[in-house]
């Protein structure tokens, strides 16, 4: 639910300790909100449309692209996608089948599983990147100004401080 005002009471009371918000707060977060979802829902169509990769599997390409000998324990490469660790074994099964991605026993321990990035989907990758850099930027950086963009940058990395401390 999107409302954060309390029924019946003017915007920023606290008569029953909960802390609404006011209009002006109420305003930006339903703008960031939206905002951000039409963002996502534009980069996944844009990324989807022209190279066939939905937008989750281009993330586990880009971060298996970006690790020494292109490999990542499956449990890690969960975490860094921000997914539970069966939908990203679902989505390394697909990956698998396109060619682009592997699974070996890890040698250091014999137990865990790595994902490992192939040429193929290496190559994958690099077709996809300018279709997903020019989304990014035309959908974002090119309607933001220079202060703007150090605001973003500002704003989310204070959340990141706030809610993945790690």
């Amino acid at each position: 639910m999107t409302t954060e005002v309390s029924p019946g009471a003017a915007p920023g009371a606290e008569d029953d300790g909960t802390r609404w918000l006011d209009a002006a707060e109420q305003r930006a977060w339903r703008a960031w909100l939206y905002s951000t979802q039409l963002l996502q829902e534009r980069l996944e169509r844009d990324l989807t449309r022209a190279t066939g990769i939905p937008h989750a599997y281009y993330e586990i390409l880009v971060q298996l692209s970006e690790t020494p000998d292109r490999q990542m324990r499956m449990s890690e490469l969960a975490d860094r996608c921000l997914s539970s660790r069966s939908r990203l074994s679902h989505a390394v099964s697909r990956l698998e089948e396109r060619g682009w991605v592997r699974r070996e026993v890890c040698a250091e321990d014999g137990r865990g599983l790595l994902a490992v990035l192939t040429d193929e989907g290496f190559a994958a990758l690099e077709a996809a990147a300018p279709v997903h850099v020019e989304s990014v930027r035309t959908h974002l950086f090119d309607q933001l100004s220079p202060e703007q963009v150090a605001a973003l940058e500002d704003i989310g990395r204070t959340l990141l401080r706030h809610l993945d401390p790690d």
